[in-house]
């Protein structure tokens, strides 16, 4: 049964390791760090790469990386450099949201371009999955567990993608001041991937992540693309007026 696992109040969905801690690492700190249950799902241990020795490696500093957050962390067993969106894929992401019951999933929300094309697979899995998770009558494919339905779910971008120009897209840029070195940190851990030579993407992190809190009116700050427009029910509060 599904209570039999922890629930998560946040999950983020990643196609490897690293790339949650690059998109909104800042994030799930600071919601942990207020006692929000979060957690990351790798949908793939990210190997082989060029520099790392072995999945082991990955694993250990993906471990690291979720300890510097504070966060529980997931890697599922799907195939990197060949992650397309099946329907495995779909019931085997779902069946990780029927076990963890999150009122939040964030995850992948467009193309990368010259990037990886695992992060665009990795979007389709993840939002057939958000659907999936709350399907009846088909018990056969999630393990028996029961049903679960996510409220929000919100897409992010990467720290290194341009900035969204379309107005008609809601948007919202989260307040990561204080976990800005949180989320550097946990990037750092993940030493094969960034080694000496690439030291300048954390500069390239923090720099991204400053320019959107210059936009919003903070130190730092990490986007987000609701799928939904966000009710309000305070004004004020909404317009960071009180």
């Amino acid at each position: 049964m599904s209570s039999e696992y922890e629930q998560l109040d946040v999950i983020a969905v990643g196609a490897h390791p690293d790339d949650v801690e690059i998109a909104c690492g800042g994030t799930l700190a600071k919601l942990a760090n207020q006692g929000v249950r979060c957690g990351i799902i790798d949908l793939t241990d990210g190997e082989p790469t060029p520099l790392s020795p072995g999945p082991e490696v990955r694993k250990q500093e993906a471990a690291k990386a979720a300890e510097i957050l504070g966060v529980k962390r997931i890697i599922l067993d799907l195939p990197n450099r060949r992650l397309f969106d099946s329907f495995e894929a779909r019931c085997q992401l779902a069946i990780e949201f029927r076990k963890y019951r999150p009122k939040v999933v964030i995850g992948f929300g467009d193309k990368t371009p010259m990037a990886s094309p695992d992060h665009y697979q990795a979007m389709l899995i993840t939002d057939a999955a958000v659907f999936y998770s709350r399907l009846c009558k088909w018990p056969e494919h999630f393990d028996g567990l029961e049903r679960h339905i996510i409220p929000r779910q919100l897409y992010f971008r990467l720290a290194f993608e341009p900035l969204a120009t379309d107005s008609s897209l809601t948007r919202f840029t989260y307040d990561i001041s204080d976990t800005i070195d949180q989320k550097i940190d946990a990037i750092k851990s993940y030493e094969t991937q960034f080694p000496a030579e690439k030291a300048y993407v954390f500069d390239r992190v923090r720099a991204y992540a400053q320019m959107l809190g210059t936009e919003a009116g903070c130190d730092a700050g990490e986007l987000f693309f609701p799928t939904k427009p966000i009710l309000s029910n305070d004004f004020m509060s909404t317009l960071g007026l009180s």
